[in-house]
């Protein structure tokens, strides 16, 4: 028995001990490889692919699907993609890669100063994603480097300025342009980043525009002035990161809305479709004066309304309409005036007797403002209300809203107050661009 007991300690140990490594082994797995195994990984494959920032970068385009109830995802096409972010650590590999990068935006961008592009590039708060070739013979040389992007990003303020963007010139027309972008969208996920922004001269904003940037630049002023650099000539662009997009699949998404849509037509049309109607007699029209007696464009949508099949596939009087030339002039206008009336505001917001005026007034705090104050307004609150599109209808509207808060300004704090000294600033600098709310 006591020998039986022995034997059972000693197997009890061993499978402590096992069960030791075993977890001490999960743990070295969920803290990932070491920088001296990823080193001794790196000189036994003469890739260098600097496994732990490149296999980060190649993992964002395809993210793991763990239910396994739903059919298997097609191939994504990035996946194929070498690719890698590149900082400056004093590694071999990123250096030489640095070095190819500051050579392609060189070659790519020659209006730009090269001690400038060198100085962006190998300064270690930023940040590259380089395509990288397949190719094995162009390894560790400037040919290596398809196309780049050099960033720099601000984590507090969740946004990251693009310096530099070039794709080589041997490779273009292949769309690696989009590819890249793309990539930097799905990496910048990971980093907390929900804008980007850039200043593009007149060759590029074309490029930008494509991949999803727009001038009107929606983030708080805030959060990036101060912190980048302004170029003279250059237009300032901005592009939104939507977290849930994955955007290596974007073909696949609008194919995927494209087949929606043409389904739900199809099972509304089920039936008309497959009529079929006979041709329009000459005289269809003949008694039907009142339609030519309607104005143009409601005659020619009731008309086009009494064709047989028309109703019966689901077309409305309000969907005629909407096509029509006037209805689309009436769209035209309100996105005019919408961009108008923003442009006007971020005039007033860049003033900087306008910064009172920005929020709403907290009544937490003054507890009797609405006492004396009935009708509160803010630039927010004005900002908001174009956004919605129904609220302004002309800009003299605007201008009495932004007369209307200063006026409350004045009436609340009274003079020798430095509230009621910005209020007085303001009102001068609107009644200086007044001409602007009447053109």
């Amino acid at each position: 028995v006591s020998k039986m007991s022995e034997e059972e300690v000693v197997l009890s140990s061993k499978k402590r001990k096992l069960s030791h490594d075993a977890e001490a082994d999960d743990d070295d797995d969920e803290a990932g490889p070491s920088s001296s195994s990823v080193a001794a990984q790196n000189d036994d494959d003469d890739d260098t692919d600097s496994l732990s920032q490149e296999e980060a970068a190649n993992n964002t385009s395809s993210p793991p699907d763990t239910n396994t109830k739903l059919p298997p995802r097609p191939p994504n096409v990035y996946d194929n993609i070498r690719r890698a972010i590149v900082i400056n650590d004093g590694s071999r590999t990123n250096l030489i890669r640095l070095i190819g990068l500051k050579s392609l935006f060189a070659r790519q961008l020659p209006k730009m100063p090269k001690e400038y592009i060198a100085r962006l590039v190998f300064d270690r708060r930023h940040k590259s994603l380089a395509i990288l070739s397949s190719d094995p013979s162009k390894k560790e040389c400037d040919d290596e480097i398809i196309g780049g992007i050099c960033y720099r990003a601000y984590p507090e303020m969740r946004f990251a300025e693009i310096a530099f963007c070039a794709v080589s010139a041997s490779q273009q027309v292949k769309g690696y342009g989009t590819k890249l972008m793309n990539l930097l969208k799905m990496h910048a996920v990971t980093e907390g980043i929900e804008y980007m922004i850039t200043y593009a001269d007149n060759y590029a904003i074309g490029y930008f525009k494509k991949q999803g940037f727009t001038k009107a630049v929606s983030m708080p002023k805030g959060r990036y002035q101060g912190l980048i650099k302004d170029y003279d000539g250059g237009t300032i662009m901005e592009c939104y990161v939507h977290p849930s997009i994955d955007f290596t699949r974007v073909p696949e998404m609008i194919a995927a809305q494209k087949e929606f849509i043409l389904e739900r037509i199809r099972a509304g049309t089920a039936k008309s479709d497959k009529v079929v109607y006979p041709p329009l007699p000459p005289d269809f029209y003949a008694g039907q004066e009142q339609y030519v007696k309607s104005r143009a464009e409601k005659g020619a949508a009731e008309r086009a309304l009494a064709i047989p099949g028309v109703a019966e596939a689901g077309w409305t009087m309000a969907d005629l309409m909407a096509s029509t030339r006037d209805a689309k002039d009436s769209d035209k206008k309100k996105h005019q005036l919408k961009s108008d009336l923003l442009a006007l505001v971020s005039k007033v917001q860049d003033q900087q007797y306008s910064w009172c005026f920005r929020d709403p007034v907290d009544t937490n705090e003054v507890q009797d403002y609405l006492d004396v104050v009935t009708d509160p307004i803010d630039l927010k609150t004005i900002e908001k209300r174009i956004r919605r599109g129904d609220w302004y209808k002309t800009k003299h509207m605007l201008f009495s809203d932004l007369m209307k808060m200063v006026n409350n300004c004045k009436l609340y704090n009274g003079e020798g107050n430095t509230y009621y000294d910005c209020a007085v600033s303001l009102e001068k600098y609107l009644a200086s661009i007044s001409p602007m709310f009447t053109e």
